[in-house]
């Protein structure tokens, strides 16, 4: 039997979850519920809130513009996610809604930002990519969402990088070797915490590109013999790195 159950609508909530509690619904997740899957009051709901799991709630009250949910019971206990960050150059509207969506999906513990000298795109709405952080996370089965940073030029990311943390980045330029291999070759006696990181459009500059090359904690692998767009590539990275460092491990 598989450990999702996705015969219910999953939803996240702020408020702590508990036996018995009874938790008001905002207006959207009301209106959801209730006019868009035309639910009634004892109808099933899974929600969660990145701490607490995941419960089984039944709707306990609606009126016309408010609902609420009864808690029953924990469904699945909350679960550690891979020590995995996703650090990318911001891209324009859509295909960074697709990029923080897909990052979710693949088990990103943090998002970031990262301004390099070719990023599309310097100003980010941080609740839109909540939003969708938020919505990746109830149609999969996640019961985490990342923490989301605000935006960060790349000198600054480097100078503040902690010791213990590998850096992968794709360079379009390395050896089309077996970045498994790569990864792997960094595993020692248990995975290092690690972080992807895309570059923007185009690549990073030369001297950014030096500066990743040289620096002690980054490891540089190739996606391969074609150039792949930014969100692609995030995907394709964050995949390599959760079956080298992560929880898709043998």
């Amino acid at each position: 039997m598989s450990r999702y159950d996705f015969s219910a609508p999953r939803l996240f909530l702020e408020a702590a979850l508990s036996f018995g509690v009874d938790v008001p619904l905002t207006r959207e997740q009301a209106n959801y519920l209730v006019n868009v899957l035309r639910l009634a009051v004892g109808d099933s709901v899974l929600v969660f809130n990145g701490r607490d799991g995941e419960w089984l709630a039944n709707l306990s009250a609606v009126s016309k513009k408010s609902a609420s949910l009864r808690l029953q019971d924990r469904r699945r206990e909350q679960e550690a996610v891979p020590d995995i960050d996703y650090l990318f150059a911001p891209l324009k509207h859509a295909r960074l809604d697709y990029m923080v969506q897909k990052a979710v999906e693949m088990g990103a513990r943090r998002l970031t930002p990262v301004l390099t000298a070719r990023t599309q795109v310097h100003r980010i709405n941080a609740e839109r990519m909540r939003a969708n952080a938020i919505e990746a996370a109830e149609q999969c089965g996640i019961l985490s969402l990342p923490e989301i940073d605000a935006p960060v030029a790349l000198d600054r990311v480097l100078g503040a990088w902690p010791d213990d943390r590998l850096l992968v980045f794709c360079d379009e330029d390395a050896p089309v070797a077996d970045p498994l291999a790569a990864l792997r070759s960094r595993v020692g006696a248990s995975p290092p915490p690690a972080a992807v990181l895309i570059g923007p459009e185009g690549g990073f500059d030369e001297r950014e590109r030096r500066l990743l090359l040289a620096f002690p904690r980054a490891l540089a692998i190739s996606l391969g013999p074609r150039v792949l767009r930014a969100d692609t590539a995030g995907v394709a990275a964050m995949a390599l790195v959760q079956a080298a460092l992560g929880d898709w491990r043998a």
